[in-house]
């Protein structure tokens, strides 16, 4: 048995971390005005019922217009969630784009919807969180505004943090009416959002968010006119109740789908080896989560624990005191997504691994639980061989470095070691089997799949799009499926297709079990709706237990693979361009700032989305689409380009030997640029200089390309979007 160890950051960066959150809190009173500190709406230690007046005044001196049309634009092109900055220390702060007036307004909104679509049953909605700043309170304002609009809420016993997996999970097996999860994913430490999940557990898609937006609007048309009171119900009431848990059905679920025994005992077998596996928690939902299943499938001696603690700063993690962009000494957040070198920089493993051996493997959840990233301590003499692989690296000292995978990378092995494993059972020939996928995520999976003779769909990035795939997949069970995919691709999945893997390259994943899963009232679904960092842990833990007994590195199982199925674009590429620094501590100079970057992104976007959708509708040819394009990067070279694509929310670039996809973020003034290909130095350079295009419309561009068409891209985009969503 494994004496079960526990660390975290504090350990070795605790004078550090210490001295940022002392900044991190002094900045934000020198930032708040008296006046806001004593303004909060609502006394949440008051548990009887309250009432906030809303008029023409109070809209006019909280700026209500001006929120809703922000709110308006992040619900329509959001990828989990509407989320945003918020005061930390003062959460009603309604200069933040989220606050909890909003967060009342947004949840009245969808109250009201839901009571217009439901009136024949009592409605039921789950309401939970992770560690976010004020996290407790939204969830109290959500829970007591919907009691007061006579829907019951669910919220986990004891009140405790829980993951957006087991969230989306029950309300799916219990067949709930939605749910709200309180949430940031992995995003810096002041943001916040509220996950609408819809009755089977998935993320809205625009559609349904610009419902209740719209009935917000009504709402705040009635306060002008008459004024509109919005009732906080009681905070002692039947209709909010702590009653859920989920555990024995999530763990029923496993067993069905990666909790083998084959799985269960490769892992048993490396406990008994000595094998440990540190579990990387961030200060997250997952220490009690993943530590409870762990135990019940027997298999806890084998994890060790970092930064379980809750910890809403994140102990630190992707915060520095400089800021990357101007260089000045101001403290920056990344946030705490372990999939970007500089946020993994700040976890400390230089020391806290440096007595580790080789082969030592880390699981890196995110604070909800839905994501992972996996890394490993292996020799500084395999050097040569991790860089000809791709792998990003940390040096641990100068025996040992710390080999982190990007999901890209991993989710290759995993769905590898996935496969073999349901052909070594029997189980692989009894389905059809397919893979979904997202247009930035690696080539390889498609390589992968194609070389393993699955059909494979490609949606736009969320996992809500995963699931509104898996939604038509299950509308045509029972005979064969067959479906177009985001680049129109008509795929014939065979008949009663099985999920063997669904996944996104920011790290989130899911299985599909080989039975359909079946809820209360017997839906049948292929998956669940949500990703899940516990489900995919338990993959990575046999893989790694499987390599073990077989002496082998991670690094070496994923040169065998791209061996094995020759994979071409070996090499992942993401890039971020920021244009305004979100760890502003002063509001409204932040929320300026974001306003000018996001005319910056969408200068960029709409210059790349433009030709993607001339050549889309046949206005120009792909050698007058290399004209432009030439002309605008006269450095790269454009003649082995294949397409262009409008993919849902960006463009795609495909080369014969790499692709390139840009896209603006939904919720920041940031563009993102990926690629995928079979040179890294190429792919390094192609996506930076594209992602860093200004945007300018040149000669070329201003001949080929109407103004009609420049001027309207975006609407047409979006309509683009919504027929495939549509389906």
């Amino acid at each position: 048995m494994i004496l079960t160890t526990i660390t975290r950051s504090e350990d070795v960066k605790g004078e550090e971390i210490e001295a940022l959150k002392k900044e991190y809190f002094k900045q934000i009173e020198v930032h708040t005005p008296d006046e806001i500190k004593n303004d909060s709406f609502f006394d949440l230690t008051d548990s009887k019922t309250q009432t906030l007046r809303i008029d023409k005044a109070f809209i006019k001196k909280y700026k209500l217009v001006d929120w809703l049309a922000n709110y308006r634009k992040e619900a329509l092109v959001s990828t989990g969630g509407i989320r945003g900055p918020q005061n930390v220390v003062y959460p009603w702060d309604t200069r933040y784009p989220l606050n909890e007036l909003g967060v009342v307004l947004a949840t009245l909104g969808k109250a009201l919807v839901l009571k217009e679509d439901i009136t024949d049953k009592e409605i039921h909605k789950i309401c939970s969180g992770e560690v976010r700043y004020n996290t407790d309170r939204y969830i109290q304002l959500i829970s007591r505004i919907q009691a007061a609009q006579g829907i019951k809420t669910h919220l986990p016993l004891n009140k405790q943090k829980t993951s957006i997996w087991m969230t989306s999970f029950l309300i799916y097996m219990l067949d709930y009416d939605g749910g709200e999860y309180v949430t940031s994913s992995h995003a810096l430490s002041k943001k916040i959002a509220t996950k609408d999940l819809d009755n089977q557990g998935s993320q809205f898609i625009p559609e349904m968010s610009l419902r209740f937006v719209n009935k917000i609007q009504e709402i705040l048309d009635l306060a002008e006119k008459k004024g509109y009171d919005i009732e906080l119900g009681p905070a002692e009431t039947d209709l909010i109740v702590e009653d859920f848990d989920g555990f024995d059905m999530y763990l029923d679920y496993l067993k069905k789908g990666v909790a083998t025994d084959a799985n269960i005992n490769l892992i048993k077998d490396g406990i008994k080896d000595g094998m440990e596996i540190m579990c990387e928690c961030v200060g997250g939902c997952m220490h009690p989560m993943a530590k409870r299943l762990y135990d019940m499938l027997g298999i806890l001696d084998a994890f060790s624990w970092n930064n379980v603690e809750e910890d809403p700063f994140f102990h630190g993690i992707g915060k520095v005191m400089e800021n990357p962009m101007t260089k000045k000494r101001e403290l920056f957040d990344y946030g705490c997504d372990t999939t970007i070198l500089e946020v993994t920089k700040t976890l400390g493993y230089e020391k806290l691994l440096e007595n580790k051996p080789e082969g030592y493997v880390v699981i890196m959840f995110d604070p909800d639980g839905d994501r992972i990233v996996v890394g490993q301590v292996e020799s500084a003499l395999r050097m040569d061989k991790i860089t000809e692989l791709g792998i990003p690296v940390i040096p641990i000292n100068d025996k040992k470095v710390f080999t982190f995978y990007t999901p890209n990378q991993s989710f290759l092995l995993t769905m590898e070691f996935h496969a073999n494993q349901l052909k070594e059972a029997g189980l692989w020939d009894n389905y059809p089997r397919f893979m979904i996928t997202t247009t930035p995520s690696a080539s390889s999976w498609v390589e992968w799949a194609e070389k393993m003779g699955i059909g494979y769909l490609y949606v736009p990035v969320g996992f809500k799009e995963i699931a509104n795939m898996m939604k038509n997949v299950e509308k045509s069970l029972g005979s064969e499926v067959v479906l177009s995919d985001i680049f129109a691709r008509e795929v014939n999945l065979g008949s009663d297709p099985r999920l063997v893997f669904a996944g996104e390259e920011s790290g989130g994943m899911i299985t599909g079990p080989e039975e359909l899963i079946k809820s209360k009232s017997g839906r049948m679904a292929i998956s669940m709706r949500e990703k899940s960092a516990s489900e995919a842990s338990i993959v990575v833990s046999a893989l790694v237990a499987r390599l073990r007994k077989d002496n082998k590195m991670l690094s070496d199982y994923l040169e065998e693979i791209f061996e094995k199925y020759e994979i071409k674009r070996k090499y992942d590429i993401r890039i971020e361009v920021r244009f305004y620094n979100e760890s502003n501590p002063d509001p409204e100079e932040m929320m300026q700032e974001k306003a000018q970057g996001e005319i910056q992104r969408d200068k960029t976007d709409k210059f790349f989305l433009s030709v993607a959708l001339a050549m889309r509708f046949g206005d120009i040819s792909l050698d007058q689409a290399k004209e432009i394009l030439s002309e605008a990067l006269p450095s790269l070279d454009f003649s082995n380009l294949i397409a262009v694509h409008f993919v849902g929310d960006g463009t795609y670039f495909d080369f014969e030997d790499q692709y390139v996809e840009i896209r603006k973020s939904g919720t920041d003034a940031i563009i993102k640029a990926y690629a995928a290909g079979e040179n890294k130095p190429k792919c390094i350079e192609y996506s930076t200089k594209i992602g860093e295009y200004s945007g300018d419309l040149t000669p070329k561009f201003k001949e080929y390309i109407s103004d009609e068409l420049f001027d309207s891209c975006q609407d047409k985009a979006m309509e683009i979007l919504k027929e495939f969503q549509e389906g």
